[in-house]
């Protein structure tokens, strides 16, 4: 992000879409009328995370389906969708369906690697094939090349009555040029770059090891700059920021107290990198929006950026989330120079 004269082009929100088990439909509700509330606010995207076998959204691209129907102007996108759990050719199928409803609207977020947890859930995912699966980027290509409309069959014509095509149907023209790459290491964000895929860099980052810098900030500067070094675009590929960021100014004495709580039994977790991974997670930015914006234009990652989406925090209430995406629309988004959508 250039100095603070230079505006905040694009602000969207990331929502995990929370939901009780023994009756999912009202936090599934509650996510699509959050969408809905983001569009009136003049929020640019609404993005989706992806939780399997958890109490989050499962299926993002169903949500982003009955969103669609709901709004009219307010990208929807993945962050993101772990390719190793998919079928890059069925997947494909529905992202386009998916942003032929919604008139070229999607942004699929996605990312690679064996599925969380493959040990317990591989009998049930993959029966037959665990062994051989391909978790690697090429899935990413696949599903990129069949957006784009490579040949997904060796046959195309009639049979009967029945008209064959042999590459994905609906084509969505324009669909693979919004696909982004969710990226933890230099690595990740390099291959990204050399695709020209777009990069969403999160709150979580993985370190070159347990001694390396516990600095964000400057990881996540790194991270960028080795992605742009890479792309055809150079300084002009586009890079999404998704920092967990909690606004306070309309919130009760007793959100504010809530909020707080939450962030510190989050913050240990900041001190330095965690787990076999060495995976960094970046402090939560909680406060007015005049003192988050004045952390933000300190953060060297948010510096290289003009369009984040701020991450709504995992289990609070319908409540919370209303007065916080009202205040990152009214007061934290125009202290960071932006304006809303109409």
């Amino acid at each position: 992000m250039p100095p603070p004269s230079v505006p905040l082009q694009k602000l969207g929100f990331l929502t995990i879409g929370s939901f009780d088990g023994v009756s999912p439909r009202a936090g599934h509700e509650s996510t699509l009328e959050v969408i809905e509330l983001g569009e009136r606010l003049g929020f640019d995207g609404a993005w989706l995370r992806h939780r399997h076998l958890q109490y989050g959204i499962s299926s993002p691209v169903a949500v982003m389906a009955a969103a669609t129907q709901r709004t009219s102007r307010i990208e929807l996108g993945t962050a993101v969708i772990p390719l190793g759990w998919e079928n890059p050719l069925r997947l494909a199928e529905d992202l386009a369906t998916v942003d032929i409803l919604s008139g070229g609207r999607i942004n699929p977020g996605v990312s690679v690697g064996p599925p969380m947890r493959f040990a317990e859930v591989r009998e049930a995912l993959y029966p037959d094939t665990a062994d051989v699966e391909d978790f690697t980027y090429e899935r990413v290509k696949r599903l990129v090349g069949l957006i784009r409309g490579e040949p997904a069959s060796n046959f195309q014509g009639t049979v009967g009555i029945e008209e064959f095509s042999d590459h994905v149907q609906p084509h969505a023209p324009g669909l693979a040029d919004r696909i982004w790459y969710g990226a933890a290491s230099p690595g990740s964000a390099r291959w990204a770059g050399e695709q020209g895929l777009s990069l969403l860099t999160s709150s979580v980052l993985k370190a070159a090891g347990p001694d390396d810098t516990t600095d964000f900030a400057t990881l996540q500067h790194a991270q960028i700059q080795t992605f742009r070094a890479e792309h055809p675009d150079g300084e002009n590929a586009r890079v999404s920021q998704g920092l967990v960021v909690i606004p306070t100014d309309t919130a009760t004495p007793e959100q504010r107290a809530k909020y707080a709580a939450y962030v510190e039994a989050r913050t240990p977790r900041t001190a330095r990198p965690q787990g076999p991974a060495n995976m960094l997670f970046s402090p939560d930015i909680l406060g007015t929006s005049e003192q988050v914006a004045e952390t933000l234009y300190a953060h060297a990652g948010f510096r290289d950026v003009n369009e984040v989406v701020f991450a709504l925090p995992f289990g609070f209430d319908h409540a919370d989330y209303v007065q916080i995406l009202t205040d990152m629309a009214t007061m934290l988004g125009p202290a960071l120079g932006w304006s809303p959508r109409k």
